[in-house]
């Protein structure tokens, strides 16, 4: 049975009140749920607590969730609905960023690397960094960027033109 059959079945199963068939649907896509709650919000307390409601929203609204989607388009939009509403409610206090540990490369240099990919996107304003980690991120078409920024596609693009540019210049530059 290929991938999708299995998760089209998890995901009815899901719709249907199975917490078991939710929980696998979320664990298969939790690293990358995480990995938009901390570009998003910029530190590991803040996307903890958007991880945690973008699970309890996901469950809670699993029965409304349109066929048409995706499971991961679906939940990564929960995931920055609920790290946008953490960003509203409270101001960034420190930047810390949890990457795992790659053998082929020196721990520090990696922290260094996250550290400043995580300062650059804090540094942009909170329509250019959303809309750049849901296109690199989350792999979402300009289309989807727009109906949830509720803005046209060229106003995606421009966005996301000004997000890589910006975040250029801070990385090629070092600082923040």
């Amino acid at each position: 049975m290929d991938a999708t059959v299995a998760q089209r079945r998890q995901l009815e199963a899901a719709i249907s009140g199975d917490v078991s068939a939710f929980e696998a649907l979320t664990r298969e896509s939790r690293a990358m749920i995480w990995s938009v709650c901390l570009r998003i919000t910029g530190n590991t307390y803040d996307a903890e607590d958007a991880l945690q409601d973008t699970l309890v929203a996901a469950w809670r609204g699993i029965q409304q969730f349109r066929r048409e989607y995706g499971f991961g388009t679906w939940i990564y939009r929960i995931a920055a609905d609920s790290a946008l509403a953490i960003l509203r409610a409270r101001r960034p206090t420190e930047v810390e960023v949890d990457e795992t540990y790659s053998p082929e490369r020196n721990f520090a240099e990696q922290l260094a690397e996250a550290d400043l990919v995580q300062r650059a996107l804090n540094t942009m304003p909170t329509d250019l960094r959303v809309a750049l980690v849901l296109r690199e991120l989350c792999d979402y078409t300009y289309a989807q960027i727009g109906d949830y920024q509720g803005v046209g596609v060229p106003t995606v693009k421009s966005r996301i033109a000004r997000g890589r540019q910006a975040f250029e210049a801070i990385v090629t530059s070092g600082t923040s």
